[in-house]
């Protein structure tokens, strides 16, 4: 029952969405009125983001989001806004990403009128206070020195390793900036930045669920309170321009840590793209997140009981250990490929390493064979439907829509494109944007001095195992243990966890 309602509804998002939108028009509204659903889902969508950041200031987007979302406004303190969200059971939010930044929240239509007024005052009116400002700060700085540096090895990998990739781009620093750059912020330069960056004609405003007909337009209308166009309005930066030659492999140093290790490289292809949808298939097959039937999951794994999971990813996908399905609002006008191996123990995360380059190779190679697309593409099909299945996630999608220029909806082509695409059409796509000699590879390590010997050493990497494994393994084990990774000691770099993210 539940997936014929969430078909029907998929059917229909194209409909509404043309008949109440333009689609890449910024000043209209993204509609999504859901029939019967009690709740209403609200969001305004700034054309800004990290990647604006000043030199020196990075951070600066991070923190003026925040401010937004848990600051107080001049009508208001936070404090108080807090008592009068509690008897609602609501409360708004905002993601900041390289590009977007997106204030998002959700409310019973029972108290809609008395929220609107909360959450528009959030955007309209933040009073940046110098409490609010030292609180949100301090949160982010401590995010940055002692929980992705410390508490996360996973996430830090992938942190490092996007820095790695866009070293000397916008893209280059975590959304929430570095520490110097947190520190040498100002509550002036917050305010400078939202007056700068958070004007009328970058914001666009959408509303989903069982919305009154006015609310969107009543939306639409408080922008007029938001500053204007500056007459020298900052340039938006290009998208990223990175090239890599050769395999390079950053190692951050952390005291007694074990292994987590993620590698990739740019591509150029981009959600609404057919190769796009080309390409999901092909990474599904091969790393599909926290799907134990994935490929790289049963290589590492199931046969071999190394650690908890291996999944692989062609646009961003952050706070992977924290979420099942492809997050909203972090859309980028350029993707990584990216393979993610969850932390093992050091001794064995050359040989993971080499096991996953392994199999990136097969597949670049080999391609997928007809059986393996059949399968791929009709868990897709099926797996798409849990991508949009609340009203606030599908009210993501379509701004995300927006952002791409994606006409019939995103959600919708997925579905189409998993009946149109060929298995060829599949393997041309791999062919077109995978490949495996020009990447970059971060791994947070407890013995970095070791494994870089190792690795550029070419040194082999026998495994053992706690307990017996099938012959088939350890026959493949051999081969895999003196798989060449061709990166030599001038490749291989090494930083301390401490000073990572510092600028």
């Amino acid at each position: 029952m539940r997936a014929a309602v969430l078909i029907s509804i998929l059917s229909l998002m194209p409909l509404l969405l043309v008949a109440c939108s333009a689609p890449g028009s910024r000043s209209e509204a993204v509609l999504l009125p859901v029939q019967g659903d009690p709740t209403v889902s609200l969001a305004v969508w700034f054309d800004v983001g990290s990647q604006h950041d000043p030199p020196g200031k990075e951070g600066l987007a991070y923190l003026t989001g925040r401010l937004i979302a848990e600051g107080g406004t001049t009508e208001r303190s936070y404090e108080q806004i807090l008592d009068e969200l509690y008897p609602m059971a609501a409360s708004y939010d905002v993601r900041v990403d390289k590009e977007m930044t997106t204030i998002t929240g959700r409310v019973h239509s029972d108290t809609l009128e008395e929220y609107v007024g909360l959450f528009t005052d959030a955007y309209v009116r933040p009073a940046f206070s110098k409490d609010d400002f030292e609180r949100v700060r301090s949160d982010a700085l401590n995010f940055l020195e002692k929980t992705l540096r410390y508490s996360s090895d996973e996430e830090l990998g992938k942190a490092a390793l996007f820095g790695f990739v866009f070293d000397g781009t916008p893209y280059r620093h975590p959304v929430q900036g570095t520490a110097r750059g947190l520190r040498s912020i100002t509550p002036g330069d917050v305010r400078a930045f939202y007056e700068q960056h958070f004007h009328r004609d970058s914001a666009v405003v959408a509303v989903g669920g069982g919305y009154p007909d006015d609310l969107a337009g009543r939306l639409t209308a408080t922008l007029a309170s938001l500053p204007a166009l500056p007459e020298s309005p900052a340039p938006v930066p290009a998208p990223p321009d990175v090239s890599i030659e050769g395999r390079h492999l950053l190692l951050v140093s952390k005291p007694r840590a074990d292994a987590s290790i993620s590698f990739g490289f740019p591509v150029g292809v981009k959600r609404g793209d057919r190769d796009w949808y080309a390409l999901w298939i092909a990474n599904s097959w091969l790393g599909e997140h926290r799907n134990a039937s994935s490929h790289l999951y049963q290589v590492i794994r199931e046969d071999r009981g190394m650690n908890y999971g291996d999944y692989s990813y062609i646009e961003a996908f952050p706070n992977g250990g924290g979420r099942q399905f492809p997050p909203n609002n972090v859309a980028r006008r350029q993707q990584l490929f990216e393979i993610w191996i969850r932390t093992l123990p050091n001794e064995w995360s050359h040989f993971a390493l080499r096991a996953a380059m392994r199999e990136l190779t097969r597949l670049v190679d080999e391609g997928l064979t007809q059986e393996q697309f059949e399968l791929t593409r009709s868990f897709l099909k099926k797996y798409s439907l849990h991508y949009g299945d609340t009203t606030s996630r599908r009210l993501g999608f379509a701004i995300d829509d927006r952002f791409y220029g994606i006409d019939d909806g995103h959600l919708a082509r997925f579905r189409k494109m998993m009946d149109e695409l060929t298995v060829e059409e599949v393997n041309a796509a791999i062919k077109r944007h995978l490949q495996y000699d020009d990447l970059k590879i971060a791994i947070v390590t407890g013995d970095a001095e070791g494994l870089a010997e190792a690795i550029a050493s070419e040194a082999p990497s026998p495994v053992t195992y706690p307990t017996p494994k099938p012959e088939a393994v350890l026959s493949e084990d051999e081969e895999i243990s003196v798989n060449p990774l061709g990166i030599d000691a001038g490749s291989i770099r090494t930083i301390s966890v401490e000073d990572l993210f510092e600028s």
